[in-house]
């Protein structure tokens, strides 16, 4: 049921995103951005939009815009920190990673340049919603996507590495480099349904501890996954000596804490009855899914 579900939301995404490119000038950048954001992946950050959107009777016309930047912004950071000069990935959704299929400097490029659609697609004047509440979006998905989010997280994770950190440095680092992400998910339904500014924080934070959530799963499937349903390889983690949660507690601590993240966060959702089926159910699968 839920891949279903994650797979029809992937290609409502994906299609408006194609569609989107379509109508801008070529250029030689489009193949590889292309390859890069729209060539497999989960997108699971947009089912959470969709998800929470129906919490508040949004239609998903109003957020589709939001998915497809999220999805940019996510392929942006994954296109490099695949690069040489980065983690060093090879493979990438099962397939070759952006700058072994282009080269180096187009992976760059692209990844660059799919940063800067993101905003565009916000910012386009056929998105209708109020002009008030795109800048805000906007604001808050650069606060979350630059070096006060992702890509800072993603330095914090390379100086990390073969390194003894605390948990707290970790966590930190990984709300940046994942969570932050999520965040501006919660946050942009949450501005577009007009909610106060307390509403807002709490999604925002919810939004961080599903990222959270979210990277518990990444190092449970990097440490026992099979590198053919992930889709890249596996414990490659434990070889980089990355500084994570799963190594600094051991597997069944770092279990336990993350099964009582997921409780805490459904709790949270409680208050949203039935309306939060959807989301609930997303959540459930994050932490137990197997690709």
């Amino acid at each position: 049921m839920i891949k279903k579900k994650l797979s029809k939301n992937a290609k409502k995404v994906d299609q408006f995103l194609i569609n989107f490119i379509k109508k801008q000038n070529y250029s030689l950048l489009v193949k590889p951005m292309k390859y890069g954001v729209i060539s497999g992946g989960k997108k699971i950050r947009s089912t959470i939009i969709f998800d929470t959107g129906k919490i508040f009777n949004i239609r998903e016309k109003s957020l589709v815009n939001i998915c497809a930047a999220v999805e940019c912004i996510h392929s942006y950071s994954l296109i490099h920190d695949d690069l040489p000069c980065m983690d060093n990935d090879t493979i990438r959704r099962g397939k070759p990673s952006t700058h072994i299929k282009f080269g180096e400097a187009s992976a760059v490029l692209a990844g660059s340049s799919l940063l800067t659609l993101a905003f565009e697609i916000i910012a386009d004047k056929k998105y209708l919603i109020n002009s008030e509440i795109k800048n805000e979006i906007i604001k808050s998905l650069a606060s979350c996507s630059g070096h006060t989010g992702i890509a800072g997280g993603q330095e914090l994770d390379l100086k990390f590495e073969n390194k003894k950190k605390k948990l707290k440095q970790i966590i930190d680092m990984q709300k940046k480099k994942t969570g932050k992400l999520f965040n501006f998910c919660l946050f942009a339904v949450a501005a577009i349904a007009k909610k106060n500014y307390k509403e807002k924080k709490f999604l925002s934070n919810l939004g961080e501890e599903i990222g959270l959530l979210f990277q518990f799963a990444d190092d449970f499937l990097d440490n026992k996954g099979s590198r053919k349903l992930i889709g890249k390889p596996v414990k490659k983690d434990k070889k980089k000596g990355k500084s994570t949660l799963l190594n600094l507690m051991g597997e069944n601590k770092a279990y336990l804490y993350a099964n009582n993240l997921k409780k805490k966060i459904l709790r949270k959702l409680k208050k949203h009855g039935k309306k939060a089926k959807d989301l609930t159910n997303t959540i459930e699968f994050i932490l137990e899914r197997k690709f």
